[in-house]
C-alpha cells in the first residue's frame, strides 16, 4: 500500500521535483533571490532557475563549505541566496561555516537540502542525513521547516523569501501524496496545522511522515480510536501552543519523523510537554542506528516507521494514560 492510501490521499509529485518549480516561481518574483549550488542542482530541482536565469546561478561544485561562505557574502551584501545540496553534504560538510558565517551573524540565507532522511535509501547511510534537523535546530537564530507535499513546499519556499534570517528547507526525492490542495497550504511560521481532530490520542508528525500519521489515524479509526493528527511543518519555533493543547486534550501523544528520535522534533516536543502538561509520550523514527542500504519500504519496516507501527504507538500511549494494557 502506497504512503497515504489508507487516508485516501492523491499521489504526488517528488519533493525535490516541487522545490525546484517553488524556487523558480520565488525567484521570478524576487530579483534578489540567487541559487548557489554544489554540482547537484539536477538532483535537488534548483536546475530550474539555472535554465531561466543563468546570471542568477552559481555552481560551486563539490565544496558545500565554500558554497555557504560565498552564501554568507552575498546575503551580506543584500541578495537572498538559496544554497542547495544533498541534506547530507550539505550539513555534514559545511556545518562549522554554517554556524560561523550564517547563524551567529544571523544573515538572510536560505539552505535547502535534498534526499533528507530515509529517502536515499539504496545509496546507504553515508548519503543519509539522520541528524540534519538536529544539528539544525541546535542553531539558536535557524528557522526549520520540513514541508510534506507539493502545496507546502510552495508555501514553504514563499515563506523562507518573506522570512528576514537563517531557514533551512528540508526537501525529498520521493514522491509524496497530496496532504492538501494545491495553492491550499495554510503556512505561517510558528504554526503546526491541524489536519484531523480526535481526543484520544495525538499523532504529531512532519515531512514524509505526515502522511503515514494520517494512514496510522485511519487504521486506529476503524478501531474505534480517534486521533488528533498536527502537521509540525515548522520544526524551529514549534507551535507551543498547539502542543500543549493536545497533550491538555488528548492525554498521550505520538511524534513521528524521518530522523534520529534522540535529536530531533520528538526530542524538543517532549522538552516542552515536560515542562506544562507531563503525559505518556511515544516516539517513532531511527532510534540509535545508521541507516542501511535497501528500499524506502524497507527502511521505514526496519526501524518501525509504518503506519502499523504509528498506531501501536498510539495504542501503547493511550494504555499508558487509561492504565490498560494496549490492544
Amino acid at each position: 500500500m502506497q504512503l497515504g492510501e489508507r487516508a485516501g490521499l492523491r499521489p504526488g509529485e517528488q519533493l525535490r521535483k516541487c522545490f525546484g518549480e517553488a524556487l523558480l516561481e520565488a525567484s521570478r518574483q524576487n530579483p534578489k533571490i540567487v541559487v548557489l549550488d554544489g554540482d547537484l542542482g539536477n538532483s535537488t530541482g534548483a536546475d530550474t532557475v539555472r535554465k531561466a536565469y543563468p546570471g542568477r546561478f552559481f555552481n560551486l561544485g563539490i565544496a558545500e563549505a565554500n558554497m555557504v561562505g560565498v552564501g554568507a557574502g552575498l546575503a551580506a551584501s543584500g541578495y537572498i541566496p538559496f544554497m542547495t545540496s544533498l541534506a547530507s553534504f550539505l550539513w555534514f560538510n559545511a556545518f562549522d561555516q554554517i554556524r560561523l558565517a550564517i547563524a551567529i551573524p544571523s544573515l538572510n540565507a536560505k539552505l535547502v537540502g535534498s534526499h533528507s532522511g530515509l529517502t536515499t535509501g539504496r545509496e546507504g547511510p553515508s548519503s543519509m542525513s539522520l541528524e540534519d534537523l538536529a544539528l539544525a535546530c541546535s542553531l539558536p537564530t535557524f528557522t526549520v521547516l520540513v514541508p510534506c507535499d507539493e502545496a507546502s513546499m510552495h508555501a514553504a519556499v514563499k515563506a523562507a523569501v518573506e522570512h528576514v534570517g537563517p531557514v533551512y528547507i528540508r526537501s525529498s526525492r520521493e514522491a509524496l501524496p497530496h496532504v492538501y490542495d494545491a495553492g491550499d497550504c495554510p503556512y505561517t511560521i510558528g504554526k503546526a496545522n491541524l489536519l484531523r481532530t480526535g481526543s484520544d490520542v495525538t499523532i504529531i508528525a512532519c515531512g514524509l511522515m505526515v502522511p503515514v500519521a494520517l494512514d496510522a489515524a485511519a487504521i486506529l479509526s476503524d478501531d474505534g480510536i480517534e486521533a488528533r493528527v498536527l502537521d509540525m511543518q515548522t520544526v524551529r519555533p514549534l507551535d507551543r501552543e498547539a502542543v500543549e493543547a493536545a497533550a491538555r486534550e488528548t492525554g498521550a501523544i505520538v511524534t513521528a519523523e524521518e530522523q534520529l528520535v534522540g535529536s530531533g522534533m520528538g526530542n524538543s516536543i517532549a522538552r516542552l510537554v515536560a515542562g506544562s502538561c507531563p503525559i505518556p509520550m511515544r516516539f517513532i523514527g531511527v532510534h540509535d542506528s545508521f541507516g542501511v542500504s535497501a528500499s524506502l519500504t524497507e527502511l521505514m519496516e526496519k526501524f518501525g516507521m509504518t503506519a502499523h507501527h504509528v498506531a501501536q504507538a498510539a495504542r501503547e500511549a493511550i494504555a499508558a494514560k487509561t492504565g490498560r494494557q494496549p490492544a
